[in-house]
């Protein structure tokens, strides 16, 4: 059978051979102008030293809750660089106490009981897959996390709606599966799909990889189910309402603090029969912005409008690093959508781009690295290099300005931090008529024994510049521990005041994800 990495990302056998390492390890010691760097083994279970659990759970709860060696070593962390390096240095001294694994919504009731009584904190936990510190324990307080890995249903599908009801823990690639014999899909596909749950999506408001219309699973979402300490909320299915404030809202980007997502009607589409895709080629990054931003306003909703800078595009296999790439596609469930690239490549012309011959093997280089990047983050994390990415979000009319200012601020702060001979890369990852969503990657040489020092003092520099600049902390990383600072700058602060108040009447003893959104 198959078994998960407990310390990274991914599948044990699908994780970077040795070959594979070794090819990296040398292009990167190259492009760094430095000796190769020595590569640290991943961490075996036996090396692992876990803290005994301080609570036992009650007898009616005790067939639920496992104190496996496995189970609380690969929930003691997130899948974040910061969490990676830990666990290369052995690092697994604050993994929760127990994990439940609940097969009902009584044994969640009787679970937050248990945890409220106990002074216990719980952590909601769908894949694990957060990359901003959202389902850490806190060190100070015995933790339950609480997987559900057994919640992972479609429990009826609407085919005249196009909705079906699904459970919380149900995975992208199970839930997708499910819906394959009806003719439908969520059609959200957010890079951590192959282990997100759907509970997670929407508990982190999760971006897909579709760039431009339904760019976030809050657009599928028609009615929710969600156990708090305080009770069950369920709210009604509607194509629409404007009846007050929409109380599915209150729990989309909750991250685990109001509540436990049970299940959720979501809106599908058809599967789609129709593509047609193109990959544009730009001298000028000026040029394959205006590119960008005029197909993002011109009604054709590309599926992708992605945008690669030399740095990107290189690094990903998709170019030779002297061009920007702009690649774009089209799909549909009833139409031909011809027309719509034709159209699209005009507007690339119109701006001095190019569309060569054999253009579409750039966007199929890019999926396959898009699909691998986290394998690779993970063995990097291995050999000395920091590895990093920061994503935000922008109107147009600022974007130039704010991309020179991020870009100064980290380059000075790699500098500052002994990683000036790396690089920073960016993408585009969804655009909007009013805005792209930036995307930088970070990479260097980091200093062994001080890489996380390293990277707070990176993150922290370019935070800083997307906050100022007016970005948003985060377009769909999540909130996390990690972006809490800029995250409490950036909301209002008399919304931050009723946001504590629905803390506190959903989940009055503060147990759910504190320091997550809010303090304890």
């Amino acid at each position: 059978m198959r078994q998960r990495k407990f310390w990274g990302w991914g599948y044990e056998d699908e994780d970077l051979d040795v070959a594979a390492r070794e090819g990296l390890r040398v292009f990167l010691a190259d492009r760094f102008g430095v000796d190769p760097m020595p590569v640290t083994p991943p961490p075996a279970l036996a090396e692992v030293e876990l803290p005994k659990p301080r609570l036992r759970p009650p007898s009616r709860l005790a067939e639920i809750c496992s104190q496996d060696k496995r189970e609380r070593a690969s929930h003691a962390h997130g899948m974040s660089y910061r969490d990676v390096v830990r666990a290369y240095r052995r690092d697994f001294s604050n993994p929760p106490d127990w994990v439940a694994l609940p097969r009902t919504e009584e044994d969640i009731e009787r679970l937050l009981d248990w945890c409220a009584g106990a002074g216990m904190v719980a952590i909601p936990f769908g894949g694990g897959t957060s990359v901003v510190g959202g389902v850490e324990p806190p060190p100070d307080r015995p933790t339950v996390s609480l997987d559900l890995r057994h919640f992972g249903r479609v429990l009826e599908v609407d085919r005249a709606s196009r909705a079906a009801l699904i459970e919380g823990g149900a995975s992208g690639p199970a839930l997708e599966e499910q819906l394959k014999p009806h003719g439908l899909t969520l059609r959200h596909f957010p890079q951590s799909f192959e282990f997100a749950t759907l509970g997670g999506m929407i508990a982190t408001r999760s971006g897909g990889h579709f760039a431009t219309l339904y760019t976030h699973i809050d657009d599928f979402v028609e009615a929710l189910r969600v156990v708090t300490p305080a009770g069950v909320v369920e709210t009604r299915r509607l194509p629409g309402s404007g009846a007050g404030p929409q109380p599915e809202r209150l729990f989309l980007g909750s991250e685990g603090t109001l509540g436990v997502i049970t299940r959720a009607w979501m809106r599908l589409q058809d599967r789609p029969r129709f593509r047609s895709r193109l990959a544009a080629h730009f001298s000028r990054f000026e040029d394959a912005l205006g590119a960008c931003r005029t197909i993002s306003q011109a009604g054709l909703y590309p599926a992708n409008c992605r945008l690669l800078d030399p740095n990107e595009a290189l690094y990903n296999g998709a170019g030779d690093g002297t061009q920007t790439i702009l690649l774009v596609a089209f799909e549909s469930a009833d139409h031909p959508v011809d027309a719509w690239a034709t159209r699209a490549t005009e507007i690339c012309g119109d701006h001095h781009g190019e569309v060569p011959p054999g253009h579409e093997g750039a966007g199929e280089t890019w999926r396959d690295a898009f699909i691998k990047m986290p394998y690779r983050r993970d063995a990097l994390a291995g050999m000395g290099v920091l590895s990093e990415t920061f994503e935000t979000a922008v109107t147009w009319d600022r974007f130039e300005s704010f991309n020179q200012e991020v870009l100064a601020a980290t380059s000075a702060a790699m500098a500052d931090a002994g990683a000036g001979r790396g690089w920073i890369s960016l993408r585009f990852t969804h655009v909007y008529p009013d805005g792209p969503a930036p995307y930088y990657s970070v990479m260097g040489p980091a200093r062994r024994g001080q890489e996380l020092e390293q990277w707070q003092a990176i993150k922290t520099a370019a935070a800083d510049a997307i906050s100022k600049g007016g970005g948003t902390i985060t377009h769909h990383h999540a909130v996390g521990r990690d972006h809490r600072p800029w995250y409490d700058r950036e909301r209002p602060p008399l919304f931050a005041q009723a946001l504590r108040a629905a803390k506190q009447k959903l989940d009055p003893s503060g147990i759910l994800n504190p320091g997550v959104l809010l303090d304890p």
